[in-house]
Formats: C-alpha cells, sequence, structure tokens
C-alpha cells in the first residue's frame, strides 16, 4: 500500500505549520490561555478561513476532505499547543451533525462550524460513567411532541465556547444498557442550560454542562431514537484518531526540542549530546514518536471502517499504545532539560501536561487496553 501523501494533502500540512510556527508561537499562546475567554476567536475564524474547520464535512456546507487530511492539521495544533476546540467542535460536535443531522439541521449549523462563526461541543460524559459510553443517565422524556431534558454532562470539551451542544440522554431502559440512547441538538441560549467552566490542566477549557428541564422541539433529535450509541462510538473513535495525531504532534515537537537543548547545553565543556547516554535516550524518543506516527496512519485508515467492532479495536490499539509512549517521551524531555523544564517559562513543562492530559483523554490507556481485549474476544 502507499501510505505517501497526495500533492494537495502535503500543501494543506506545510501551510498549517508554517502558520502556527509563525501567528501562534509559545508566548502568543500563553496571552490567549491567560485572556478571560481563554481562546483567540480571530485565530479560530482565520482556522476556518483556510477550510482547517470543515475537514470531513459535505461539500454542499463549506467542507472538504477526510480524517487523513484532518489528521495533517491535527498534528500540526499540538505541535504548537493550540487551545482552540478543534477536537471538541470540528471532530466531535460537527461530525454527529454530518453523520445523523438532518437537511435542516444541516443547514443551520454546518456553514457557521465550517467557516469558524459557530462551535458545537459533543456533551456526552457523566461523572460515574468511567469512560463507559453506554452509562448514560440524564433522561430526555417526550413531552409535547417534543422533548424534556434535566440532567448533568462532565467533562465537555469546549463547552465554556460552545454555541450549541450534541446531548447524549436516555430515552429509555436502565443506565448501562446499549439501547435506549438517543442524542439532541441543543442551543446554548436554550432556557434551562448552564455551563460551569473551567481551565483544564493543559490549559484549554473545558466544563459541566447543567440541564434543567430544558424543552427541546421533536426536530432537536438527531438519528433515531433509542439507537444513537454506535453513532456515539463512532465519533468517540474518530475523536481519538485526532488527539492521537495531537499527542504525535506535541511528541514531535518535544524531540526537536530536547535534541536542540541537549547539543547546547555543556558539560565538561562538552555538549552533553555528545554522551552516549544521552544519545542512547534520544534514539529511545525517535523511536516511540515514529512508532506513535505509524499507529496513528494506522487508525486513521480504519476509522471509516464498515466493522464497528475492528474500527474501535484499531483506534483503542492506537490509544493505548501511544499513550505509554507519550508519557515516555513527555518523561525523558523533562529530566532531560532538568529543572528547567518544569518552569512556566518553558513550553516544556507545557508539553508535558497536554501529554499526560491526552493519557485520560477519551479514555484511559487502561480503559483502552481493557477495550482492545474485549473488542479481539469478541472478534
Amino acid at each position: 500500500m502507499n501510505f505517501d501523501l497526495s500533492e494537495e494533502q502535503k500543501m494543506l500540512r506545510d501551510a498549517a505549520q508554517k502558520f502556527l510556527r509563525t501567528e501562534y508561537r509559545f508566548d502568543a499562546r500563553n496571552q490567549i490561555v491567560a485572556s478571560a475567554s481563554g481562546m483567540s476567536r480571530e485565530h479560530w475564524q482565520r482556522f476556518g478561513e483556510f477550510g482547517w474547520l470543515g475537514l470531513g464535512l459535505p461539500e454542499a456546507h463549506g467542507g472538504f476532505g477526510g480524517v487523513v487530511e484532518l489528521i495533517q492539521i491535527a498534528e500540526a495544533m499540538g505541535a504548537a499547543l493550540v487551545v482552540e476546540p478543534y477536537l471538541a467542535s470540528t471532530v466531535l460536535g460537527a461530525q454527529a451533525l454530518t453523520r445523523a443531522g438532518s437537511a435542516a439541521q444541516q443547514a443551520a449549523w454546518l456553514p457557521g462550524l465550517a467557516s469558524g462563526q459557530r462551535i458545537l461541543a459533543l456533551a456526552h460524559g457523566e461523572a460515574d460513567a468511567r469512560h463507559e459510553l453506554s452509562y448514560v443517565i440524564t433522561p430526555a422524556t417526550a413531552k409535547d411532541g417534543g422533548w424534556l431534558l434535566s440532567g448533568r454532562k462532565s467533562g465537555v470539551l469546549g463547552a465554556p465556547w460552545a454555541d450549541g451542544f450534541v446531548v447524549v440522554a436516555r430515552t429509555s431502559g436502565a443506565a448501562d444498557e446499549r439501547q435506549g440512547i438517543s442524542l439532541f441538538l441543543v442551543d446554548a441560549k436554550t432556557p434551562g442550560v448552564q455551563v460551569a467552566g473551567y481551565r483544564s490542566y493543559d490549559g484549554s477549557r473545558a466544563g459541566d454542562l447543567i440541564l434543567e428541564q430544558v424543552v427541546l422541539g421533536a426536530d432537536a433529535l438527531l438519528g433515531t431514537e433509542g439507537e444513537g450509541l454506535g453513532l456515539l462510538e463512532h465519533l468517540v473513535d474518530l475523536g481519538i484518531v485526532a488527539a492521537c495525531a495531537d499527542a504525535l504532534g506535541a511528541m514531535g515537537a518535544l524531540l526537536r526540542k530536547t535534541g536542540e537543548y541537549v547539543s547546547t547545553r555543556k558539560q565538561f565543556d562538552v555538549p552533553i549530546a555528545s554522551f552516549q547516554v544521552i544519545q542512547h535516550r534520544l534514539v529511545d524518543m525517535f523511536a516511540a514518536v515514529e512508532a506513535s506516527r505509524s499507529l496513528v496512519l494506522m487508525a486513521a485508515l480504519h476509522a471509516e471502517h464498515p466493522d464497528a467492532a475492528t474500527r474501535s479495536r484499531a483506534v483503542s490499539a492506537a490509544k493505548a499504545a501511544i499513550g505509554e509512549r507519550a508519557r515516555f517521551v513527555a518523561q525523558q524531555a523533562v529530566q532531560l532539560h532538568g529543572g528547567v523544564g518544569m518552569t512556566e517559562e518553558l513550553d516544556i513543562g507545557h508539553y508535558f501536561r497536554r501529554l499526560t492530559l491526552f493519557c485520560n483523554l477519551l479514555g484511559s490507556t487502561d480503559h483502552h487496553l481493557q477495550r482492545f481485549a474485549t473488542l479481539r474476544a469478541v472478534a
């Protein structure tokens, strides 16, 4: 098989890397994180102008490309420590509408999502779910031809910035049943919708979505009532692929920056990069990054596999294996930089935080090891 990128894909990747290197430098990024909003709307709309926010969306609504193009942008954003909600909105939120939204829902939301005018977040997690997507207790009750939602969704990525939410709720069945799960499109301005926002470990923003007697019309339902779990699992798998690419970008940046540092730091009047033990560590970091690159590509090529078990098994394998390597690369980078590696003034510690968060994002390493083993046994 030919795994080389096309000329268009290379141009997309190179343009993203060039823009983020010049316009999203570490000092500028820190100012964004420290601002009241925690994100740059100007940058977000620029992302839309470049077409990055329309990747994987229908061409009729301003989209183009697919998963392979998407991971090129995600990797560049990981390398630049971008905090804007690319994973939350472009991947998780927008793909929910692309795959299950009605023509009216898509026409109302997708053009704004592709242009950067709107942000849509997926609200699926709950406090006691422990990464199990089938564990949903937030009820959606049929009422007067529409729906009534109440409950609390935890750890919603990009929640403080979102103009709307794709809310996962239960329309029937017990808390952990696979059947009875439905998805709803909820405008953030709907009465009864509240967001308790907070800063995440890596500087981005997330929050809890609080729903108090939220009244929705019948047209708020996404897809078929009670059969939303399959869609949710696919959305999360896509999100994991993008998150793995983001982590790959951060790991690659750590490898490059660490190599540059040990080539300039001297001990006994020679660069420490000349020490064999340091060279061995750099080689191990390089091997971890390149193995992760192969795993990201493998997961991306399986992201649209027609068999859900095959898709999820590949994605969980990538998430677990890259999680282990991400932790290793981050720890090595900090150790080779010494104490300065954990200071706020140097970006190394910030990459460490991003990769630490990645290890538990959309399921921990242990969770995905267990998921992989279970799916393999079933298959």
